[in-house]
């Protein structure tokens, strides 16, 4: 669905954002993307989008590029921005009626937007002004725009920021119902919650660069913990050269009387055991498990979450 091969991006007087990126999104796909602020994610889907174009490599949506498809592409694939989109002082129902007009592909503009109102929940509140709306049913309506044209390819930044719980929870159902009927979507968003609950696939984003990418089980199973107390602090001088060499493959820490790091292998896990037991250390506890999503995504990127 999506192809971004060798792409190379930068703004007027800027460093590159992208050089060389690879990045694909298979059709039917509900991508997550995941990235702190200047990680490169709204850049992205203004390529994708079309709305900038790469210095070097290609886009395509479809197999198809910009350069001799443009408005082919346009009218099948829609964008959700972060910042509301329409216009304060109409209706949702006059908003609706004239975004429709950029899409001539649309042959009945009238049940176009009686579906998008629908799928929505704004039927209630269709012909109050924009202006009137709470924050959730803003996030509604931008939706709403966003399905005028029944894209195959829906891409969200963001749009449950500043929202009620009803509000996101409907927004997210109703974002999980347009996948399962086969609509390929991209997803951004900061609330880690949300990508678990509604992404088939995660990519994680830092200075431009895909750093992760994976299912969530993919992503979880290669990010095991373990941490070993031991009865007395270890000496790192006095371990044996198997213990040295095992701590350095396996980029463990030592601190205090405390071993911890990440290891996906039982075999390894035996293994450190018994080399701990070869120089003599004796254990008093030990913890195993997988990262949080929240948690590999700190590590990985060298994030620090805000208290």
């Amino acid at each position: 669905m999506i192809s971004i091969n060798s792409v190379t991006f930068s703004y007027p007087k800027q460093l590159p954002i992208f050089n060389g990126l690879d990045f694909c999104v298979k059709r039917g796909q509900l991508l997550g993307l995941l990235g702190a602020n200047g990680a490169g994610k709204t850049t992205l889907i203004s390529l994708i989008s079309g709305l900038i174009s790469p210095l070097k490599g290609s886009v395509k949506i479809n197999n198809k590029g910009y350069k001799n498809n443009r408005m082919a592409i346009l009218q099948d694939l829609s964008v959700v921005p972060q910042e509301y989109a329409f216009y304060s002082q109409l209706t949702a129902y006059e908003n609706l009626n004239f975004f429709s007009r950029f899409y001539p592909a649309i042959e009945n503009p009238r049940k176009a937007i009686a579906k998008a109102i629908e799928l929505t929940g704004l039927g209630a509140y269709q012909h109050h002004q924009a202006i009137t709306y709470s924050g959730g049913l803003k996030r509604r309506l931008n939706l709403a725009i966003g399905l005028l044209n029944k894209p195959t390819l829906l891409m969200l930044d963001e749009p449950t920021v500043g929202i009620d719980p009803y509000s996101r929870s409907f927004i997210l159902q109703t974002i999980k119902s347009l996948n399962e009927q086969g609509t390929t979507i991209l997803y951004t968003s900061h609330y880690m919650d949300e990508i678990q609950k509604l992404c088939d696939h995660i990519t994680i984003m830092d200075k431009g660069k895909l750093i992760a990418s994976g299912s969530l089980d993919e992503l979880l199973q290669s990010a095991s913990i373990i941490r070993v107390h031991t009865i007395e602090d270890i000496n790192f001088k006095t371990l044996n050269q198997p213990a040295h060499d095992f701590i350095y493959k396996h980029g463990l820490i030592l601190k205090g009387n405390t071993i911890s790091g990440s290891i996906t292998s039982q075999n390894d896990i035996t293994q450190l055991l018994q080399l701990l037991s070869d120089n003599n250390i004796e254990i008093e506890g030990i913890q195993y498990g997988r990262k949080t999503l929240e948690s590999l995504f700190f590590d990985l990127t060298q994030a620090k979450p805000t208290n």
